[in-house]
């Protein structure tokens, strides 16, 4: 059954008015204008409501309903519960754990984690495993980020040896051709 229109006194219009005009949320905006509209005396249809703020007739009943039992509040929107997350907080503390610590000392023979050996180790100690992407959600949401590594020879060279072949390039390269001759 429909919501019937609404009868407004001078403070509830004032306290619609004034959360419309300091809401950044255009739904909660849209919710205190139907509301408004609403009143018995501007005297419009459901269907103009609707009609004129772009949302439905189940929209403009829905906002009405909510406004009866809740109030003001009833305007604000409700994020929906959904589904809770797999990464529980036992799952999180070992992905902390497990990123403060070098793969290394785990006995893996390599020493940056990527995404899927990250995911691969987590579970194996945990026995929940996720989806690469997902693992970046919940690694972005616990405040890391992922970035590939560089990889360079550093600290695996002859630093002397580099140093000595670098300066032998930089003279080669800035040593003159010889003459030049010009033809007429």
């Amino acid at each position: 059954m429909a919501a019937a229109a609404l009868k407004l006194t001078r403070q509830q219009w004032n306290e619609l008015d004034a959360v419309r005009f300091s809401t950044t949320d255009k739904r909660v905006f849209r919710n205190a204008t139907i509301i408004l509209m609403s009143d018995v005396d501007v005297g419009r249809t459901k269907a103009s409501i609707a009609h004129d703020l772009g949302c439905s007739i189940g929209t403009v009943d829905f906002v009405r309903s909510r406004y009866r039992r809740e109030g003001i509040s009833g305007l604000q929107t409700k994020k929906p519960t959904g589904r809770p997350s797999r990464a529980t907080d036992d799952y999180r503390a070992e992905l902390h754990s497990a990123l403060t610590t070098s793969p290394l000392d785990f006995g893996y023979g390599f020493s940056v984690w990527s995404i899927a050996r990250l995911n691969a180790h987590l579970q194996k100690t945990t026995g929940i495993s996720f989806s690469e992407d997902q693992l970046s959600r919940v690694l972005h949401a616990e405040g890391y980020s992922y970035q590939r590594p560089k990889h360079t020879m550093k600290g695996k060279r002859d630093e002397a040896a580099y140093t000595k072949a670098a300066a032998e390039l930089d003279g080669l390269k800035k040593k003159p051709c010889g003459p030049t001759r010009v033809s007429s």
